[in-house]
């Protein structure tokens, strides 16, 4: 599932673009080093394709550490959190070896002046790579290096051996950093390089092992507005009771699962003030907001492997009558799970609470639900399904 976690990746992108100044691909050229860094020092395939998916996700817990952040001092910002959350949202993923340490520590720096005060040789070295990886692309900006510029970058990056980087990451980072890899690295290249360097994860989709990665995409996501906190992950446990009640196989299950974890991953892009306004929206802030949608299809329609989870994704704001966006389809555009997951999403988003309104019964829900029926928006068999299952089945906040 490497497209899976190059999807992630993209999205954490947008935070770090608006929130650290980052650039963009930032995440795919920490891979790419990382996976050529990891060769050059003997590393297996196996031992890469761990290092490549802690490269790319680095950074995961932003949404919740900006969250979290929301009214502490500015002068007081407990930076290392992210690490610590980040390095416990991958402990549950189908990794083929221990990626203890790989995120926790890749803020630390050699002489031990890091988030965590942690010196050479007392972090792994999964972390030492995507350091050095991180560090020199936030702050120097990779895809804007000349070829002239190379060789004092070169430099700078040496006489950083035993202060910000160890020796050994220093000696590997200078290894590969070449002029063939800067290039490999701009904007226009980095994508054609990650799909060359790293290795493939393979993943069927009867796997339960893609149960636990759609889970954390879903934290990712609902972490934004302390106002979606639950949204995606609920989302995705109705979709699973209503796939039990249909009879789905394995397959299918995970896939709606995982369509429903993903729904929402374009609002990664979307202003936090534009998620929270507690009134109505004017135009503009609708647009925006609509423009979520526009952004998971873009997102997961780049990635190969996931077929109709990326329909099933982006068609939760159509509507049967062909009044939904963001492509006002029809309902004979429209296939059954396409139907389901508006269905799922609306019950969510009128259940919890929201800046604009607070959280609904089980019934009030419902008439909602079945007044848009009524009025040819959704399908009705589908409300009925859920009114029955949803009754049932009480789906506590975390």
């Amino acid at each position: 599932m490497d497209s899976l976690i190059q999807v992630i990746a993209q999205a954490l992108d947008m935070v770090e673009v608006a929130f650290l100044g980052a650039t963009t691909n930032h995440g795919k050229r920490i891979a790419v080093l990382c996976a050529a860094m990891g060769r050059r020092l003997g590393m297996s395939e196996l031992e890469i394709s761990d290092l490549v998916s802690c490269a790319l996700l680095h950074d995961n817990a932003l949404t919740e550490y900006i969250l979290l952040q929301k009214g502490r001092e500015e002068d007081d910002p407990d930076f290392g959190l992210h690490c610590v959350l980040g390095q416990r949202n991958m402990e549950n993923l189908p990794f083929y070896g221990d990626i203890s340490g790989y995120i926790l520590f890749h803020h630390e720096r050699a002489d031990g002046m890091g988030l965590f005060g942690k010196s050479e040789g007392n972090y792994p070295l999964g972390a030492e790579l995507i350091a050095i990886a991180d560090m020199i692309d936030a702050e120097r900006h990779l895809e804007n290096i000349s070829p002239e510029e190379l060789p004092a970058l070169r430099k700078i990056i040496e006489e950083e051996i035993h202060k910000c980087f160890t020796e050994r990451a220093v000696r590997a980072m200078l290894d590969v950093l070449d002029e063939n890899m800067l290039a490999s690295l701009q904007n226009e290249n980095v994508v054609e390089t990650v799909n060359s360097y790293i290795p493939v994860w393979n993943m069927e989709m009867n796997d339960p092992g893609l149960l636990p990665i759609a889970k954390m995409i879903s934290h990712i996501i609902d972490r934004k507005s302390e106002f979606t906190g639950i949204h995606s992950k609920q989302i995705a446990d109705r979709i699973l009771l209503m796939s039990e009640y249909y009879g789905y196989g394995m397959t299918e299950k995970n896939q709606v699962y995982l369509a429903a974890a993903l729904h929402d991953i374009g609002k990664l892009a979307v202003p936090i003030e534009v998620l929270e306004k507690p009134g109505k929206l004017n135009d503009d802030e609708f647009k925006i907001i609509k423009s979520h949608v526009e952004q998971t299809w873009t997102l997961l329609s780049a990635m190969e492997g996931l077929g109709k989870i990326t329909a099933w994704a982006s068609n939760h704001h159509e509507k049967l009558d062909g009044s939904g966006y963001p492509r006002g389809l029809s309902a004979e555009e429209l296939d059954f799970n396409s139907r389901l997951m508006t269905c799922i999403d609306i019950y969510q988003a009128v259940s919890e609470k929201r800046p604009y309104h607070g959280g609904r019964s089980h019934a009030d829900t419902m008439s909602i639900l079945e007044e848009m029926a009524q009025q040819g928006k959704i399908d009705p068999d589908i409300v009925k399904d859920v009114d029955k299952v949803m009754a049932a089945n009480v789906i506590e906040e975390p």
